[in-house]
């Protein structure tokens, strides 16, 4: 509901005033939130100053209002966090009531540990600069890593695209399935996804003798004959997946498809994915993809109605765990 106080036109949601941004990252997901909790995207514009510096004008008042700003920090990893950053900071002077920050891709979330004795744990750094900046709560999507939610004093609710994912195989109506796990850190999101579909699971093996490149070592389980449905979190530069792709078919595998949370797509990405026997790779709309990504084996699915239902929720104070499971009675 828009009221008009004082001249100066103000989004009333559940009886709160509102304000939802969404900055350079994904302003078409913004949008869809937006459309879903029936309110107008706020007017704020990014400057870019000839050496690379980013500015924030906000054009409309934030003063005592819940605002939720979209912005996943994906590819360029550190410009989107620079702008967020900074808008944090623009909206905490301001004096907005609450920061949210709607960050369904959360970079620098695989840099949650030192895998060497001199190195960076990024994701805990990215934390500590969020709340210093600012922000009241995090809303993320599927982290790389469980443990990030640790690294943060303020609220972060961490959502899960489990159940659109369920539900679009489940309309699929996909027969003698196996779920299969690229790697051995992936076994419970798999077996938790085969729960539904009443499935066995499988395991690929492998090994990473450097960054962004994986090796199939042994294939644990059978996928002779069955529609294979491999499920993973972060899709970078599609090695992994398309060695385990090929892995599946080489094993007997019929149909190959694969799910993952968030498309980074990285090259050479969508040249593996076409090359493969990767029937359908299916996805979110955490990462807006650029045209040359869109191809048709890459199917986007909108999180933008659970995001939605999730900020209602929040602004409401009820539980957002309900949002986490599969019913198919409750399609939201």
């Amino acid at each position: 509901m828009l009221l008009d106080i004082g001249g100066i036109i103000v989004a009333i949601v559940h009886g709160s005033k509102v304000k939802l941004f969404a900055l350079s990252a994904n302003r078409v997901l913004g949008q869809e939130i937006a459309d879903f909790i029936g309110v107008e995207l706020a007017h704020g514009e990014t400057i870019k100053f000839a050496d690379g510096e980013l500015n924030i004008n906000i054009t409309e008042t934030v003063r005592g209002h819940d605002v939720f700003v979209v912005q996943p920090t994906s590819n360029p990893v550190n410009e989107h966090y620079m702008e967020l950053l900074i808008m944090i900071d623009a909206l905490k002077r301001a004096s907005a009531k609450t920061i949210n920050i709607i960050m369904p891709y959360y970079g620098y979330s695989r840099q949650d540990r030192k895998a060497l004795s001199r190195q960076p744990i990024s994701a805990k750094l990215v934390a500590d600069l969020l709340e210093v900046a600012g922000a009241s709560r995090i809303i993320a999507m599927d982290l790389h890593a469980a443990q990030i939610q640790g690294f943060f004093n303020i609220p972060i609710d961490n959502f899960e695209a489990l159940p659109i994912f369920i539900q679009y195989f489940k309309d699929k109506k996909l027969n003698d399935i196996v779920v299969v796990s690229p790697d051995h850190g992936g076994t419970t999101r798999a077996r938790k996804f085969a729960l539904y579909f009443d499935a066995p699971i499988a395991i690929v093996d492998k090994r990473r003798p450097k960054p962004n490149v994986a090796e199939v070592m042994n294939i644990i389980g059978d996928v002779q004959g069955k529609d294979v449905i491999i499920v993973d979190d972060i899709v970078d530069t599609a090695g992994t997946i398309t060695i385990a792709a090929k892995a599946m078919k080489d094993a007997g595998a019929k149909r190959i498809f694969v799910c993952c949370s968030h498309p980074i797509l990285s090259n050479p990405a969508v040249e593996r994915i076409q090359n493969s026997p990767i029937e359908e790779l299916v996805t979110t709309n955490s990462i807006q993809l650029t045209e040359e990504k869109r191809i048709p084996q890459i199917k986007q699915l909108s999180i933008a109605k659970i995001i939605g239902q999730g900020v209602l929720n929040i602004i409401d104070g009820k539980a957002i765990s309900n949002l986490f499971t599969y019913d198919p009675k409750n399609r939201i």
